[in-house]
């Protein structure tokens, strides 16, 4: 038997979700912009904290890229930029919440 044989067969949704979500802050971005209702760039940023700018940018472009968050630019001086969920982003809101009570519930000792 060869070695691909025995392979266990990936599961494709489980690796594209991974490959979408999988960014260090994604989860967490997307978990305060629908649930603590943050949608600005300087708020998301204080509320994670240890988040630099430039990683913050890059995560929420591929958030936005991935079809998850909407960027509304207003155009402003000084500049004004906003973040809403789209319509898939709404649908994962489900999700965060169920993850957020299983972290509650199972995740309590945990440093």
């Amino acid at each position: 038997m060869r070695k691909t044989e025995l392979a266990i067969e990936r599961c494709k949704t489980i690796s594209t979700l991974q490959k979408i979500l999988g960014g260090k802050w994604k989860i967490e971005i997307l978990y305060y912009i629908a649930i603590r209702d943050i949608h600005r760039f300087g708020e998301l940023r204080r509320h994670i904290g240890e988040i630099t700018e430039s990683s913050l940018t890059k995560q929420l472009r591929e958030l936005e890229a991935d079809g998850f968050l909407i960027r509304h630019d207003y155009h402003e001086v000084p500049p004004r930029v906003e973040y809403t969920l789209t319509e898939l982003g709404r649908s994962f809101i489900s999700v965060l919440d169920f993850m957020k009570t299983w972290g509650d519930e199972n995740l309590k000792d945990v440093p």
